[in-house]
């Protein structure tokens, strides 16, 4: 009976053992989350808050890339630089500045290593705008635009003579806002962002430049991760605005 009894105490402690759940890590069910997969949604460890990137080996987007040059040739980048068409320099709309990126050419598999020194490109679609020497080594200033893939490889530092790249902790943490719409006419713009700020408790209109003429663009929100602005995004692309994509403040 003294035997019968261990047995069955060692066992119910070993059912118990293996119920047990990990105390620190949490899985948060957020609003902003229920669409995600598992590996996808925020999760906090000890109180700190983590937001998993899409893809576990790092930045990685495809879409279009452009580029600038002679017009905003020596104007101001977004992290207070002046633009040199001839440097190897890109603008991105929501990368850290200072970060360097691999760009490769989908239709001649040319590549180059860019530097994110400017925020754009300010189109649906468009994930990267090069410098004239950038798309030069490209091959993109002829044809305008090109399909690509874009890497981040991190801030790059020199080692013994050799390039070193390091990745910021992550590509997800920053304050981020969902670029809805641009107006020739800044009425409208103003209209539109009284009307989503009324919904969404936060919209302002930045203007800019294209082509020679003024354009006034309405952005929406203040989102504490890209993630959760991606999310965002996608809500809005289903409504009323199919064009939208999420830009980083600085």
């Amino acid at each position: 009976m003294l035997v019968r009894s261990c047995l069955v105490l060692v066992v119910t402690l070993l059912l118990l053992s293996a119920c047990a759940e990990p105390p620190v890590t949490k899985v948060l069910d957020v609003p902003e989350s229920r669409e995600l997969k598992g590996w996808q949604k925020p999760y906090e460890v000890d109180g700190q808050r983590y937001h998993p990137l899409r893809d576990h080996r790092g930045f990685r987007q495809q879409g279009i890339a452009s580029w600038y040059g002679k017009k905003f040739h020596g104007r101001l980048t977004s992290n207070g630089e002046t633009y040199d068409m001839h440097a190897m320099t890109a603008a991105h709309k929501t990368l850290p500045l200072g970060v360097f990126v691999k760009v490769t050419n989908q239709r001649n598999s040319a590549s180059a290593v860019v530097r994110v020194n400017d925020r754009g490109p300010f189109v649906a679609g468009r994930v990267i705008d090069l410098s004239f020497a950038a798309a030069k080594k490209l091959d993109v200033v002829g044809a305008g635009t090109a399909p690509v893939v874009v890497e981040a490889l991190g801030y790059r530092s020199d080692v013994d003579g050799h390039s070193v790249y390091t990745p910021p902790k992550s590509y997800d943490v920053g304050t981020y806002a969902v670029q809805v719409g641009a107006f020739s006419v800044r009425e409208n713009a103003d209209r539109l962002a009284a009307d989503l700020r009324r919904q969404h408790g936060s919209a302002d209109v930045q203007s800019g430049e294209k082509n020679g003429a003024t354009l006034y663009r309405v952005r929406v929100g203040k989102y504490s991760s890209l993630s959760s602005a991606e999310q965002a995004k996608d809500d809005f692309r289903r409504t009323l605005y199919p064009g939208s994509f999420v830009v980083a403040f600085e």
